[in-house]
């Protein structure tokens, strides 16, 4: 063969794969872009309960969020020395868009941020709030935007939009005068939320993270295996990372911006990560991924990581067990100093009574029937 014919052998071999390359990306992209009309929004839930149904004293609030309003709870701490009952009632008033309220009798004390994970709401993310009311903070739960009563959107929402909705609920709740400093708990996308708004909002000063996903490419890749849809591994692996930067593209978010081993990098304060063993949404391997991530950045003077695994539980109703409690409860009442010693925070958190929503079953109103996820 000479050496013309060679050439134009190779040109047309090149051509050809070429062509199949640019062929398959189209089709990977208009895969992406279905996804994302499918998976981009959240299903909204209703909030179909109150503070009030468990005998706790609250407000509505707003909490300005880019330009939204999100809509949430504030549950005030109760006065040690009044043996655990509420604060007295307390004014509010309404001042350039933010609540405001007259502090109650006891001094400020440290506040927690709950944070619902996708296609969830503060009502059904409100157990939280009532074990860690009873180790003595002060809750603030709301609806992240597209969810619950805060208002609907329509480019897609992700664990960025999440980590900036924990971020304005975060400068909310430390400009009350009651608040001393704030930790922030967040669940399945919200636990990702919570890590990436840590590393951006220095007022957060503790982080319990609960069934997290690492990271976007791999979140995608299993939800995939949730919806039935059987790819190749081969061609699984790149088509998770086209679909998870096409999902990203509207708001301009970059993959690493949805990321909790970047953020877990970069958040060096005390940071908690709990997962159940047997979650078949977010593999308990995401847990060991993120704690590896935030391990190896820190120093001997920085706090180390803590984790706890849940041997018989799945992606949610971590806060059934009662080592659950007692671990997040002691955890923020060392790192945030207060407002009782750990020992007390975890035993009132462990005594305390919590149950699942009366419909258990939500999330992920894509795939095709509602598949357990643990």
């Amino acid at each position: 063969m000479t050496t013309k014919k060679r050439t134009r052998r190779k040109l047309r071999l090149f051509l050809g794969a070429a062509t199949v390359g640019v062929a398959a990306y189209g089709a990977a992209y208009r895969f992406a872009l279905r996804y994302r009309e499918r998976v981009g929004l959240p299903h909204r839930s209703p909030v179909e309960t109150t503070p009030s149904e468990f005998g706790l004293a609250y407000e509505p609030v707003e909490i300005p969020s880019c330009g939204l309003r999100l809509a949430g709870w504030f549950v005030p701490a109760a006065d040690d020395d009044a043996g655990g009952q509420p604060r007295r009632a307390r004014s509010a008033t309404v001042e350039s868009g933010a609540t405001t309220a007259t502090p109650g009798t006891a001094g400020p004390r440290p506040g927690i941020v709950v944070v619902h994970g996708w296609e969830s709401n503060r009502g059904r993310t409100f157990a939280h709030v009532r074990y860690l009311h009873a180790a003595g903070f002060h809750c603030l739960v709301f609806d992240v935007r597209g969810h619950g009563d805060s208002p609907p959107e329509t480019l897609p929402i992700n664990v960025p939009e999440f980590a900036d909705d924990t971020i304005a609920a975060v400068r909310w709740l430390t400009a009350r005068p009651e608040v001393s400093v704030a930790g922030v708990l967040g669940h399945s996308m919200g636990g990702a939320g919570v890590i990436v708004a840590a590393s951006r909002e220095p007022l957060i000063r503790a982080v319990v993270s609960l069934s997290a996903p690492a990271d976007l490419v791999r979140m995608t890749r299993k939800t995939f295996t949730m919806a039935e849809v059987h790819i190749p591994e081969p061609i699984a692996g790149p088509l998770a990372l086209i679909t998870a930067g096409v999902l990203m593209a509207p708001r301009r978010h970059s993959i690493d911006d949805a990321s909790a081993l970047v953020a877990a990098r970069r958040y060096r304060g005390p940071l908690l990560l709990i997962h159940g063993a047997e979650d078949h949404g977010v593999p308990v391997e995401h847990l060991d991924l993120i704690a590896q991530a935030a391990t190896e950045v820190r120093g001997p003077d920085d706090p180390p990581v803590e984790t706890l695994v849940l041997p018989e539980f799945g992606h949610r109703w971590l806060y059934e067990a009662p080592e659950f409690r007692r671990r997040v409860a002691w955890f923020f009442a060392e790192a945030l100093g207060g407002p009782v010693s750990p020992k007390v925070a975890a035993q009132r958190a462990e005594a305390c009574a919590v149950e699942r929503p009366l419909d258990p079953v939500y999330g992920f109103g894509a795939l095709p029937a509602r598949v357990p996820l643990g």
